[in-house]
């Protein structure tokens, strides 16, 4: 197998560093970082701008090209998280959490150096995965049908719920109102409107992005704008822009297993770069020693996560290369690039247009490289931002907030939800509520609800096709096992009220 790897990558160096397509690997990861930073235009609205660009070039050039803003835009995405608690885009959500708390300490540089550190090597070791390991994982994926879809997003917001640490029942009931918010809009089975009031606009359901800007965003700066004891503006030193020894070692093993676990999640359909992160986030909070801490600033929780992002952003492109398999709407955009090329995607690919498919493979080594110097020398400008009087900054903050959302959709509409999030996220923080489950619920129910009723149609309305299938049924335990988990300290806990006031009354 290696045999036959190292002559076609060889192959794919040679044609990834031909002027053009070196010059489309570099344009495309400056675009994207670009995409990334500004709160609101995500890599799918990049990719399906440029999309029409690209019809003057090659095959290869082409996809080189939005493969780069693709995952230009992963790694930039974290910047305002950190800076300003705005997601630049949705798999960037979970870096709000403990990125902004390091930028408020005055870690910001560190903060955004372990990204892109953590994204070099995650996004490295995943394209060794698409390599080596995309046909054992492809047919893997191959298997799962609506009841493994459905279950598996069940199962993972369980884990989100039981590993977030503070209060389970708190952590489920975000994950439950993020479903609801998550149901308005056209009926996708029957085209009935839901939960519409007369909005027309609100058809198209809570886009994710107003959700997700006035939720970490606007309840930011209702928190803290008019907060007499806020902190003074941040004047970062040189010597504060680098990781220290003790925050590079324990940013190893979170950016170890966000790679690994965000790999695996990427090749699963659905928006598995999102999902990574929350997972990569709750699985370190889980193993932590002092979980206490998450929340206030530890730079495992934007390790993880960051990694697990780029890690699921490339393993998202092995179903897509090897089989023709979309498994979202970014690989959906880059499939349909290939097909007006007169590129047939799948099995053939590699065969058929090996320069293509090897090309974009080394296109990927360098595509990492470039992002890693073009993020670490612009760590201290990015972080000079935070020098900015915060009565300057909030205002500016609130029109990126404004322009960011508006520009999605160009519908007024969507501000509309940002202030009524924004209001709800401010409330949220008040009583101890977290908003990243509400987040993941909102992006997964469109998923899950489609998968239900599509199992539900293949079984004839019947529900035992969700244990009749082993995967299915292996996820719903694990589901089971967790909410036991959950629920047997809480019982415990009533019981032992009820001795100590039994004690008290005999007392």
């Amino acid at each position: 197998m290696i045999s036959d790897t190292l002559p076609n990558l060889i192959l794919g160096f040679a044609t990834a560093f031909t002027p053009g397509n070196l010059l489309w690997a570099i344009l495309g990861c400056f675009i994207g970082t670009m995409v990334g930073v500004l709160p609101g235009i995500g890599p799918l609205a990049g990719i399906s701008l440029l999309l029409p660009l690209t019809f003057g070039l090659n095959p290869t050039s082409g996809l080189i090209l939005l493969c780069s803003v693709y995952y230009g835009a992963m790694y930039g995405g974290s910047t305002t998280s950190i800076l300003m608690r705005i997601p630049g885009e949705s798999a960037s959500v979970i870096t709000c959490i403990e990125g902004y708390q390091m930028a408020q300490k005055g870690r910001a540089g560190p903060a955004l150096a372990i990204c892109a550190i953590g994204s070099y090597i995650a996004g490295t070791v995943a394209v060794l995965g698409l390599m080596f390991v995309a046909p054992p994982l492809a047919r893997l994926a191959l298997r799962f049908g609506p009841p493994e879809y459905f279950s598996l997003l069940v199962l993972g917001l369980m884990l989100l719920g039981y590993m977030s640490g503070g209060s389970v029942p708190k952590n489920l009931s975000m994950i439950a109102l993020g479903l609801l918010f998550g149901m308005v809009g056209i009926d996708v089975i029957t085209g009935y409107f839901r939960f519409i009031y007369g909005v027309v606009a609100l058809g198209d359901g809570l886009s994710i992005v107003p959700v997700a800007v006035g939720l970490f965003g606007l309840s930011e700066i209702m928190a803290t704008a008019g907060d007499p004891d806020r902190p003074d503006a941040i004047k970062p030193r040189l010597k504060d822009l680098v990781p220290s020894k003790h925050e590079l070692k324990v940013s190893a093993a979170p950016i170890a297993r966000g790679t690994i676990l965000g790999f695996l999640i990427g090749i699963i359909p659905g928006s598995a770069h999102i999902i990574s992160t929350f997972i990569s986030y709750a699985l370190e909070r889980r193993l932590s020693k002092y979980p206490e801490r998450f929340g206030t600033g530890v730079i495992e929780g934007v390790a993880g996560p960051e990694s697990a992002n780029n890690a699921a952003s490339t393993g998202a492109l092995v179903p897509m290369l090897a089989l023709g398999v979309p498994t979202g709407p970014i690989p959906a955009v880059l499939l349909a690039a290939l097909m007006v090329h007169g590129v047939t995607p799948g099995p053939l690919l590699i065969t058929e247009n090996p320069v293509t498919f090897w090309g974009l493979i080394a296109s990927m080594y360098l595509g990492n490289f470039v992002l890693l110097l073009l993020n670490l020398p612009m760590v201290g400008i990015f972080v000079n931002f935070l020098r900015i009087p915060y009565k300057y900054l909030y205002p500016t903050i609130l029109m990126l907030c404004i322009v960011g959302v508006y520009a999605v959709n160009y519908s007024v509409v969507d501000l509309g939800i940002m202030v009524v999030m924004g209001v709800l996220g401010y409330l949220m923080r008040k009583f101890e509520f977290e908003a990243a489950p509400a987040v993941l619920g909102v992006v997964l129910a469109p998923i899950m609800e489609l998968s239900l009723r599509q199992a539900l149609a293949m079984s004839d309305g019947s529900y035992g096709i969700f244990i009749s299938r082993p995967i299915s049924v292996t996820f719903l335990a694990a589901t089971a096992i967790l909410l036991l988990l959950a629920v047997l300290p809480l019982f415990k806990k009533v019981a032992w009220r009820e001795k100590l006031t039994k004690a008290e009354k005999e007392g």
